[in-house]
């Protein structure tokens, strides 16, 4: 009888090593936030306001995400922690300022938030717990705040296109690193300000240089700042 537990608790810790290396196996993480106005006007995407209301016209956390040099993730990494809203109760007022969800139908955000930890987070287990992934993700919107950024170099939500290179040198001016920029088509099929990327050491402490760049869709030389 007490072989049998001792090796089953040797199976049960070797289940746990596992876990935990797979959540520590990543390189970098990328900071993703997206203009709602791009998300609102595509074809692509079904737009329905939170049910507290329309976001704010600013860019808003899509998420933060552990990913290897050579562009592939971990992902799903820890069935065992889901997403729990009491963990982060404090956070939630900011959460629903910051990241809200515009997917439909219109909902309080805790199904995307639920998404980004067990898809995202839990692979980040080594470096955060689920409050500490929250509360960082929100620092970091504060501490790059795209639009102050944007506008400092005269580029404005007001459906004007500007150059792409001038939005990648203005981002670059307000962070210091280098943004990778996604678009999407509006309905007549113009190149519009998406995504916005920026990349964090394996730490989620220090903004990096992107080791690499996503393979989302592509800008063209002039994109639409769409309103919203």
């Amino acid at each position: 009888m007490e072989s049998k537990c001792l090796l089953l608790i040797y199976l049960l810790v070797l289940q746990s090593l596992a876990l935990l290396c797979v959540s520590q196996d990543f390189d970098f993480f990328y900071f993703v936030q997206q203009w709602p106005g791009a998300y609102c006007d595509s074809d692509k995407n079904s737009c329905c306001y939170p049910t507290t209301g329309k976001p704010a016209a600013d860019f808003s956390i899509h998420g933060l995400w552990p990913n290897y040099n050579d562009g592939s993730y971990p992902q799903n990494c820890d069935s065992n922690n889901p997403f729990d809203a009491s963990k982060i109760s404090d956070l939630i007022s900011n959460m629903r300022k910051n990241w809200p969800s515009l997917s439909c139908p219109s909902n309080d955000g805790e199904s995307f938030w639920s998404h980004e930890w067990e898809k995202h987070g839990t692979c980040s287990e080594s470096v955060f717990d689920q409050h500490t992934y929250f509360e960082t993700t929100l620092g970091l919107k504060q501490q790059t705040n795209l639009l102050k950024a944007l506008k400092a170099a005269g580029i404005e939500p007001d459906g004007s296109s500007y150059s792409l290179e001038n939005i990648k040198d203005a981002i670059k001016e307000g962070s210091a690193y280098t943004p990778w920029i996604e678009c999407n088509e509006d309905s007549s099929g113009n190149s519009q300000l998406y995504q916005v990327y920026l990349c964090l050491d394996k730490s989620g402490s220090n903004l990096i240089e992107c080791p690499v760049f996503p393979k989302g869709k592509r800008c063209g030389s002039e994109i639409e700042f769409p309103t919203f």
